[in-house]
């Protein structure tokens, strides 16, 4: 009788230690929130409030790395290139993600099917985007 809570036990403890040594590897270096404009506008000021709160949490370097041109299409296309590994996001806003494609017929990247969303900030309509390999899972 006493065995079955003792192999749920160690069950639970060898599903959290291996949990626990899947994701201690993330970070293990800087991450980068590209944004498509210029420094100083709206989009500026959260990235930079994220990437603070996201150092603090996460214990790595975020920089926020400015590729600004073509309506926010540059920054697009950058993270679009980028390694589906975490490591960077894109912080957009409605331009970039919904207006562009509906404007341009010839963008490089697909919305849908070359990005994926991670989060949407709570206060602003702004969310992350990262390359579709790159699944969140909190």
């Amino acid at each position: 009788m006493r065995v079955i809570p003792l192999v749920r036990f160690a069950l639970a403890a060898a599903t959290l230690a291996a949990c626990t040594l899947a994701t201690a590897a993330f970070p293990d270096k800087p991450i980068r929130i590209v944004i498509g404009f210029p420094a100083g506008g709206p989009l500026d000021q959260h990235a930079r409030l994220l990437s603070d709160k996201l150092q603090a949490v996460l214990g790595q370097p975020v920089l926020v790395d400015y590729k600004s041109g073509a309506g926010g299409t540059v920054g697009a296309q950058e993270v679009m290139k980028a390694a589906p590994d975490g490591y960077t996001l894109m912080l957009a806003n409605t331009g970039v993600m919904v207006i562009n494609p509906a404007l341009y017929t010839k963008l490089p990247y697909a919305t849908l099917k070359d990005f994926t969303p991670s989060h949407a900030r709570p206060c602003s309509r702004w969310p992350c985007w990262s390359t579709p390999k790159c699944r969140p899972t909190a």
